[in-house]
């Protein structure tokens, strides 16, 4: 049986270098697909969507482009938004999904703070201050993590262009009505000390989509993948694996 890809959709102010400690697990069992949004990362050159859909449309166009029509999906914070947007625009080519800290809205009412303060402060303080303030409030151990600095590069590659427009496509993002039609296995991560998706959220994804499991990772906040990668690699080999599911010959 020929091992599909898996396809990693990073977050605001990410990138796929933010996934080396995943590529590192899987990159010899699998394909391991990570696109730079448009205007982060690598793509930090170009203009960003100002929709979820429009950054969704982006990933399928570059999943297009290399040949790749049927993958197994993460999606983490914003990325987990696209992802969600992903499936309603080509459900057929999802065979598995994993939502990663982030929820079914773009409205975070228990977010560390508003996004009109975020939007606010990114043009008050410029990119790099904003983006190092931000990433401290990814890890529970804030600047002093182990990976911080590392995230901190990669989100300070962000275009102020890029910055702006992920606020406004999450802010006004919901997909609240579509998660009870999601046929796939689904995979909820979240970091139990998260500070920018709250547990009402996470809950929320749970029990609606009808095939969904939970993983919730002690002693994390929202990078949970930078700050026990292991552990976070051996829930997320297991549940491609299917090795869980009832039924499963994996």
């Amino acid at each position: 049986m020929t091992t599909l890809p898996i396809v990693l959709v990073h977050g605001f102010m990410g990138g796929s270098k933010q996934w080396d400690l995943q590529r590192e697990y899987f990159a010899e069992n699998r394909p391991f697909i990570s696109p730079d949004l448009p205007g982060y990362g690598l793509n930090s050159h170009l203009e960003a969507p100002e929709t979820i859909e429009g950054f969704a449309n982006y990933v399928l166009e570059e999943l297009n482009r290399q040949g790749v029509d049927r993958f197994d999906l993460l999606g983490h914070s914003m990325g987990g938004m696209i992802v969600q947007e992903m499936m309603a625009l080509e459900p057929d080519c999802i065979e598995q999904l994993v939502l990663y800290g982030t929820a079914a809205t773009g409205n975070l009412p228990n977010r560390f703070e508003s996004f009109e303060t975020s939007r606010k402060r990114v043009l008050e303080d410029g990119v790099n201050p904003s983006a190092r303030r931000i990433c401290a409030t990814w890890f529970l151990e804030n600047e002093h993590a182990d990976q911080y600095e590392n995230c901190a590069a990669i989100a300070e590659n962000s275009s102020l262009q890029a910055l702006l427009a992920g606020l406004s496509a999450m802010e006004t993002w919901s997909r609240t009505n579509d998660l009870s039609s999601i046929p796939c296995p689904t995979l909820i991560i979240w970091g139990e000390k998260d500070r920018t998706y709250s547990w009402d959220q996470i809950n929320e994804l749970w029990k609606t989509i009808p095939n969904s499991s939970l993983s919730v990772m002690p002693g994390c906040s929202h990078a949970a993948h930078l700050e026990k990668p292991l552990l976070f690699n051996m829930i997320l080999d297991d549940f491609l694996s299917g090795a869980h599911r009832p039924g499963s010959t994996c």
